[in-house]
Protein backbone atom coordinates (compact mmCIF):
# COMPACT_ATOMS: atom_id res chain seq x y z
CA UNK A 1 0.00 0.00 0.00
CA UNK A 2 1.78 3.13 -1.19
CA UNK A 3 -1.00 5.71 -1.20
CA UNK A 4 -0.82 8.16 1.67
CA UNK A 5 -3.88 9.33 3.56
CA UNK A 6 -3.54 13.05 2.89
CA UNK A 7 -4.45 15.71 5.41
CA UNK A 8 -6.22 18.69 4.02
CA UNK A 9 -4.33 21.59 5.61
CA UNK A 10 -1.11 19.90 6.79
CA UNK A 11 -1.46 21.13 10.36
CA UNK A 12 -0.04 17.87 11.70
CA UNK A 13 3.46 19.18 11.07
CA UNK A 14 2.79 22.47 12.88
CA UNK A 15 0.67 21.49 15.88
CA UNK A 16 2.22 21.39 19.31
CA UNK A 17 1.23 19.33 22.33
CA UNK A 18 2.32 20.73 25.66
CA UNK A 19 2.11 19.20 29.14
CA UNK A 20 2.97 21.46 32.05
CA UNK A 21 3.39 19.96 35.54
CA UNK A 22 0.77 17.32 34.74
CA UNK A 23 -0.24 14.74 37.32
CA UNK A 24 -3.23 12.40 37.27
CA UNK A 25 -4.66 10.90 40.45
CA UNK A 26 -7.49 8.39 40.75
CA UNK A 27 -8.88 7.90 44.28
CA UNK A 28 -5.66 8.96 46.01
CA UNK A 29 -3.49 6.84 43.67
CA UNK A 30 -1.25 8.93 41.43
CA UNK A 31 -1.08 7.35 37.98
CA UNK A 32 1.13 10.01 36.34
CA UNK A 33 3.61 12.23 38.14
CA UNK A 34 4.60 15.81 37.23
CA UNK A 35 5.05 15.50 33.48
CA UNK A 36 6.56 18.39 31.54
CA UNK A 37 6.72 17.75 27.81
CA UNK A 38 6.65 19.51 24.48
CA UNK A 39 5.65 17.15 21.66
CA UNK A 40 6.03 18.34 18.08
CA UNK A 41 7.42 15.31 16.24
CA UNK A 42 5.14 13.50 13.80
CA UNK A 43 5.72 9.93 15.00
CA UNK A 44 5.78 9.50 18.78
CA UNK A 45 5.50 6.23 20.70
CA UNK A 46 4.81 5.62 24.38
CA UNK A 47 6.04 2.37 25.90
CA UNK A 48 6.13 0.83 29.34
CA UNK A 49 5.04 -2.21 31.31
CA UNK A 50 1.38 -2.82 32.07
CA UNK A 51 0.31 -0.34 34.72
CA UNK A 52 3.00 2.19 33.82
CA UNK A 53 0.44 4.86 32.89
CA UNK A 54 0.60 4.61 29.08
CA UNK A 55 -3.13 4.51 28.42
CA UNK A 56 -3.81 7.30 30.89
CA UNK A 57 -1.09 9.39 29.25
CA UNK A 58 -2.50 9.12 25.73
CA UNK A 59 -6.03 9.74 26.99
CA UNK A 60 -4.79 13.06 28.36
CA UNK A 61 -3.96 14.14 24.83
CA UNK A 62 -7.54 14.33 23.58
CA UNK A 63 -9.36 15.07 26.82
CA UNK A 64 -10.64 11.57 27.62
CA UNK A 65 -8.74 11.99 30.89
CA UNK A 66 -8.21 15.40 32.48
CA UNK A 67 -5.17 16.29 34.57
CA UNK A 68 -5.64 16.44 38.32
CA UNK A 69 -2.83 19.00 38.39
CA UNK A 70 -1.24 21.02 35.61
CA UNK A 71 -2.36 21.74 32.06
CA UNK A 72 -2.47 19.95 28.71
CA UNK A 73 -2.79 22.07 25.56
CA UNK A 74 -3.13 20.94 21.95
CA UNK A 75 -2.57 23.65 19.34
CA UNK A 76 -3.19 26.12 22.15
CA UNK A 77 -6.51 24.51 23.14
CA UNK A 78 -6.72 23.59 26.82
CA UNK A 79 -8.13 20.07 27.18
CA UNK A 80 -9.94 21.02 30.38
CA UNK A 81 -11.76 24.07 29.01
CA UNK A 82 -11.88 23.36 25.26
CA UNK A 83 -12.40 19.62 25.04
CA UNK A 84 -14.65 19.74 21.97
CA UNK A 85 -12.10 21.73 20.00
CA UNK A 86 -9.37 19.28 21.02
CA UNK A 87 -11.39 16.23 19.96
CA UNK A 88 -12.04 17.77 16.55
CA UNK A 89 -8.32 17.73 15.79
CA UNK A 90 -7.19 14.71 17.83
CA UNK A 91 -8.72 11.33 17.00
CA UNK A 92 -8.46 8.33 19.32
CA UNK A 93 -8.41 4.64 18.34
CA UNK A 94 -9.04 2.32 21.29
CA UNK A 95 -7.17 -0.92 21.93
CA UNK A 96 -10.42 -2.88 21.76
CA UNK A 97 -12.54 -1.74 18.79
CA UNK A 98 -15.67 -3.00 20.57
CA UNK A 99 -15.19 -0.08 22.97
CA UNK A 100 -15.32 2.34 20.05
CA UNK A 101 -17.78 0.91 17.53
CA UNK A 102 -21.31 1.84 18.60
CA UNK A 103 -23.56 1.51 15.55
CA UNK A 104 -24.96 -1.74 14.06
CA UNK A 105 -23.55 -1.48 10.51
CA UNK A 106 -20.24 -0.37 9.00
CA UNK A 107 -21.83 2.56 7.18
CA UNK A 108 -23.78 3.79 10.21
CA UNK A 109 -20.74 3.60 12.45
CA UNK A 110 -18.39 5.46 10.14
CA UNK A 111 -21.08 8.12 9.60
CA UNK A 112 -21.67 8.72 13.31
CA UNK A 113 -18.87 11.24 13.88
CA UNK A 114 -19.63 13.32 10.78
CA UNK A 115 -23.43 13.21 10.71
CA UNK A 116 -23.70 17.01 11.05
CA UNK A 117 -21.88 17.61 7.76
CA UNK A 118 -23.66 18.12 4.45
CA UNK A 119 -24.93 14.94 2.81
CA UNK A 120 -22.57 15.26 -0.16
CA UNK A 121 -19.54 15.71 2.10
CA UNK A 122 -20.55 12.73 4.24
CA UNK A 123 -20.85 10.55 1.15
CA UNK A 124 -17.48 11.71 -0.21
CA UNK A 125 -15.65 10.98 3.01
CA UNK A 126 -17.28 7.59 3.53
CA UNK A 127 -16.66 6.47 -0.04
CA UNK A 128 -13.02 7.59 -0.07
CA UNK A 129 -12.15 6.14 3.33
CA UNK A 130 -13.85 2.77 2.92
CA UNK A 131 -12.41 2.40 -0.58
CA UNK A 132 -8.89 3.24 0.56
CA UNK A 133 -8.90 0.67 3.35
CA UNK A 134 -10.73 -2.15 1.62
CA UNK A 135 -14.03 -1.94 3.48
CA UNK A 136 -16.26 -0.60 0.71
CA UNK A 137 -17.74 -4.02 -0.05
CA UNK A 138 -18.64 -4.32 3.65
CA UNK A 139 -20.44 -0.98 3.77
CA UNK A 140 -23.84 -2.48 4.66
CA UNK A 141 -22.49 -5.34 6.76
CA UNK A 142 -23.47 -5.68 10.40
CA UNK A 143 -20.56 -4.97 12.70
CA UNK A 144 -20.95 -8.12 14.81
CA UNK A 145 -20.19 -10.19 11.70
CA UNK A 146 -16.79 -8.55 11.11
CA UNK A 147 -13.49 -10.22 11.93
CA UNK A 148 -11.19 -8.74 14.56
CA UNK A 149 -8.99 -7.19 11.88
CA UNK A 150 -11.98 -5.71 10.07
CA UNK A 151 -13.26 -4.21 13.32
CA UNK A 152 -9.91 -2.58 14.01
CA UNK A 153 -9.87 -1.21 10.47
CA UNK A 154 -13.38 0.17 10.97
CA UNK A 155 -12.29 1.83 14.22
CA UNK A 156 -9.38 3.49 12.41
CA UNK A 157 -11.65 4.53 9.51
CA UNK A 158 -14.14 5.99 11.97
CA UNK A 159 -11.38 8.34 13.13
CA UNK A 160 -9.90 9.06 9.70
CA UNK A 161 -13.25 10.06 8.23
CA UNK A 162 -13.30 13.00 10.67
CA UNK A 163 -9.99 14.18 9.18
CA UNK A 164 -8.12 14.91 12.42
CA UNK A 165 -4.63 16.37 12.49
CA UNK A 166 -3.40 13.90 15.12
CA UNK A 167 -4.32 10.25 15.62
CA UNK A 168 -3.73 8.48 18.92
CA UNK A 169 -3.64 4.68 18.82
CA UNK A 170 -3.70 2.70 22.06
CA UNK A 171 -2.14 -0.73 21.45
CA UNK A 172 -3.74 -1.05 17.98
CA UNK A 173 -2.27 -4.47 17.14
CA UNK A 174 -2.47 -6.27 20.49
CA UNK A 175 -5.59 -8.33 19.80
CA UNK A 176 -4.79 -9.17 16.18
CA UNK A 177 -3.22 -12.16 14.45
CA UNK A 178 0.06 -11.80 12.55
CA UNK A 179 -1.58 -11.03 9.18
CA UNK A 180 -3.74 -8.25 10.59
CA UNK A 181 -0.90 -6.86 12.73
CA UNK A 182 1.13 -6.44 9.54
CA UNK A 183 -1.84 -4.91 7.74
CA UNK A 184 -2.52 -2.37 10.49
CA UNK A 185 1.20 -1.58 10.74
CA UNK A 186 1.30 -0.86 7.01
CA UNK A 187 -1.72 1.43 7.27
CA UNK A 188 -0.17 3.33 10.17
CA UNK A 189 3.08 3.64 8.22
CA UNK A 190 1.21 5.29 5.33
CA UNK A 191 -0.76 7.84 7.32
CA UNK A 192 0.39 11.44 7.09
CA UNK A 193 -1.23 12.67 10.28
CA UNK A 194 0.78 12.96 13.45
CA UNK A 195 0.72 9.56 15.15
CA UNK A 196 1.01 9.03 18.89
CA UNK A 197 0.88 5.35 19.77
CA UNK A 198 1.27 3.00 22.70
CA UNK A 199 2.57 -0.44 21.84
CA UNK A 200 4.41 -3.48 23.17
CA UNK A 201 5.48 -4.30 19.61
CA UNK A 202 8.92 -2.72 19.53
CA UNK A 203 9.53 -3.66 15.89
CA UNK A 204 6.58 -1.48 14.95
CA UNK A 205 8.29 1.53 16.50
CA UNK A 206 11.66 1.51 14.74
CA UNK A 207 10.53 4.14 12.21
CA UNK A 208 9.22 6.48 14.90
CA UNK A 209 11.02 9.71 15.69
CA UNK A 210 10.64 9.77 19.45
CA UNK A 211 9.86 7.22 22.16
CA UNK A 212 8.74 8.03 25.69
CA UNK A 213 9.35 5.35 28.31
CA UNK A 214 7.01 5.36 31.30
CA UNK A 215 7.64 3.45 34.52
CA UNK A 216 5.24 3.54 37.46
CA UNK A 217 3.77 6.81 36.24
CA UNK A 218 7.11 8.56 35.74
CA UNK A 219 8.73 9.50 32.45
CA UNK A 220 12.13 7.85 32.81
CA UNK A 221 13.50 8.02 29.26
CA UNK A 222 12.82 10.16 26.20
CA UNK A 223 14.87 9.46 23.09
CA UNK A 224 15.01 8.14 19.55
CA UNK A 225 14.19 4.46 18.91
CA UNK A 226 17.88 3.59 18.54
CA UNK A 227 18.43 4.63 22.16
CA UNK A 228 15.01 4.12 23.77
CA UNK A 229 14.35 0.56 22.59
CA UNK A 230 17.64 -0.92 23.95
CA UNK A 231 17.07 1.00 27.20
CA UNK A 232 13.58 -0.45 27.53
CA UNK A 233 14.76 -3.98 26.73
CA UNK A 234 17.36 -3.72 29.50
CA UNK A 235 14.73 -2.35 31.87
CA UNK A 236 12.41 -5.29 31.17
CA UNK A 237 15.14 -7.97 31.25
Amino acid sequence: MSEKHVIYDDMSHKSTIRLENVSVTFEKYTVLHKLNLLLDERLIAVIGANGSGKSTFVRLLNGLVLPTEGNVTINGFDTRREGKAVRRIVGFVFQNPDNQIIMPTVEEDITFGIKKLKKEEIERRIEETLQRYGLLSLRKKRVHLLSGGQKQLLAICGVLVMEPHTIILDEPTTQLDLYNRKRIAEIIDNLEQRIIMTSHDLLLLKKFERILVLHEGHLIYDASPSDAIPFYERLMA
